[in-house]
């Protein structure tokens, strides 16, 4: 979101139970006005702050300024369900623990606000909590810059874009930026040396600046920095050379947003709309912070309904086809899956996730299973599973920003997941 340098102050927050910070039974913003101790607002940060945030997750648009994805007009495409009673007592070990626990215990311990899973494009178990409703619509957070990431594999496998042209072949007001001699590819990949901090912790980082500039508050009289995310991309600088290893910075994202808009002269959120929202049959419109030029945050700024991700979800699974019609290519499908190098993701130090690589801003598995995801601060996940045939999508509000406090009780939850409705499919 536009406030993201609040996510500090989130992580560091005492880490109530998921039961003993429930927004709902909280009462956070209850009651025409609220009581002053129950006001949660945008201008003074209190809305990313924890146990404020599990609310705010599911009130972004309350909030802050959005730009629209619409649905369309036309009759949503309906999920059947075929419900599961075996899912909850389903057992797993985390990653570095010698005790197992239930797929149902993994709820609490991950601050689930929701998750739906389809198998064989059915829904086989869905559970919502907190302020969560299923006609509500959550932050997804960085699980954004996978949605992107598909549309640009789509753009390159239609001929639209062209991976192995430089980023100021299409956008030349980066040419004196540190992405101008990047490749599209390494934009999708995130494979860019850039000057560019996400740590959270430090006052420093330009993580700080990047949220400044993409804030859609009015700036202080004294503030002279770039005033939209455009601007802002303008600014970075060097740090390494392109290609030589994996770096997970945002701004990647925010540079496929222009790529995407400059390609096919629309916003990313019209975009989404008319190629892919419409044809999915999505059931609710989804929505995208912006900034104050009206610029979508195209590297954490969507959300969307549970089961409309969920359906993305499937298209994938079923190589971009969805809702009897080709909405993607088959190829930008196969290219997500295939996966990046996963000696330059090694690079990127990501111990929890050894083996793995990173594909058009999708973390692949390279597991038994050829599973891959879509990862946001918070707990947010699209995982898709194609041996198993199964997609899981959950929204979270965990007390810390980072996905490797949650990895050790996600990742060995979904495989185990998959593994069951793989040996006993109904």
């Amino acid at each position: 979101m536009p406030a993201v340098a609040h996510a500090a102050e989130a992580s560091a927050a005492a880490p109530l139970s998921a039961a003993a910070s429930d927004p709902a039974a909280l009462k956070w913003m209850v009651g025409s006005p609220p009581p002053p101790d129950k006001i949660i607002r945008f201008d003074d940060g209190s809305y990313f702050t924890f146990p404020q945030l599990r609310w705010s997750v599911s009130h972004f648009r309350q909030l802050m300024p959005t730009v629209n994805v619409s649905r369309g007009l036309g009759a949503p495409q309906p999920l059947q369900r075929a419900l599961r009673k075996d899912i909850d007592s389903l057992r797993f070990t985390p990653l570095g623990s010698k005790d197992s626990m239930t797929w149902e215990q993994s709820l609490g311990a991950n601050y689930t606000d929701g998750i739906v899973v389809l198998h064989r494009g059915r829904i086989v178990y869905e559970r919502y909590f907190g302020v969560l409703k299923d006609s509500g619509q959550h932050g997804a957070m960085s699980v954004t810059k996978s949605v992107m990431g598909t549309l640009g594999a789509a753009l390159v496998a239609e001929g639209k874009l062209d991976a192995d042209k430089l980023v100021a072949d299409y956008i030349p007001e980066l040419a004196k930026s540190a992405f101008g001699d990047a490749t599209v590819r390494q934009v999708l990949d995130m494979t860019t040396g850039l000057k560019f901090s996400e740590d959270y912790a430090d006052p420093n980082a330009e993580i700080w600046q990047h949220a400044a500039a993409g804030n859609p508050l009015p700036k202080p009289k004294d503030y002279t920095g770039p005033r939209s995310y455009f601007e802002y991309l303008q600014t970075v600088q060097h740090q390494g050379k392109h290609g030589e290893a994996f770096g997970y910075r945002t701004v990647n994202a925010d540079v496929l947003g222009w790529l995407i808009a400059r390609v096919t002269g629309q916003n990313v959120n019209d975009y989404l709309s008319g190629h892919v929202w419409q044809k999915l049959g999505a059931e609710q419109d989804a929505y995208m912070s912006d900034d104050s030029t009206g610029t979508p945050f195209a590297g954490g700024g969507l959300s969307a309904g549970l089961r409309d991700l969920a359906r993305f979800g499937e298209m994938l699974r079923n190589d971009g086809r969805y809702n009897g019609q080709q909405i993607l290519p088959r190829a930008a499908v196969a290219d997500i899956r295939r996966g990046g190098d996963k000696q330059l993701f090694a690079k990127g130090g990501y111990d929890l996730l050894k083996g793995w690589s990173y594909r058009d801003m999708w973390w692949v598995t390279h597991n038994d299973h050829g599973a891959y995801m879509a990862r946001g601060v918070y707990g947010q996940r699209i995982y898709v599973d194609p041996k198993a045939e199964m997609v899981i999508v959950r929204f979270a509000s965990t007390p810390t920003a980072a996905n490797s406090a949650n990895d050790p009780t996600t990742t060995p939850a979904f495989e185990a997941l998959g593994k069951l409705l793989l040996a006993k499919p109904k």
